[in-house]
Formats: C-alpha cells, structure tokens, sequence
C-alpha cells in the first residue's frame, strides 16, 4: 500500500506544492511582496490607477464630473471594464 501526499516540498524547497485545502486560520497573515509573479489568478496583475484628488465640488454637476474622473482611471487602469 502507498500514499501520495497532495501537499510535499520538492527536492531543494525552491517549490511548495498545495493539492489540497489551505486554512487561514484567525489573525494569519499572507504578505506577497510586490514583485511577486502570481500565475493562475483572474486579474492577478494590477495596475495602479492614476491618482484621484478629493472632491471639492459644491453642486451635483462638479460632483457628477469628478465622479467620472475617476471611473476614467480605474478603466484606464484595467481595474473596471470600459
């Protein structure tokens, strides 16, 4: 009788394979560092969006139109379908 374990180290620890579940359990902490290259998730490299300043409009109109300034950067950004 064998086993295959879905979760193993390969030879060197340069790779971790999960093949089965992975519980967070409270207060855990994942930090990836900003240069890391994550294959696989939908979406898994982002784009900033340009900067947005605080609105200081004082009517609906000035109100609308910073509104769409900033939907406009999260499409330019690939953060929001166009």
């Amino acid at each position: 009788m064998s086993y295959n374990t879905k979760n193993y180290r390969e030879q060197g620890g340069e790779k971790t394979v999960i093949g089965g579940e992975v519980i967070l359990a409270a207060n855990a902490k994942v930090t990836i560092d900003p240069a890391a290259i994550i294959d696989g998730l939908p979406g898994g490299n982002f784009t900033p969006a340009a900067s947005q300043v605080d609105s200081t409009a004082t009517t609906i109109e000035e109100l609308v139109m910073d509104f769409n300034a900033l939907l406009a950067k999260l499409r330019s950004a690939g953060l929001m379908a166009s």
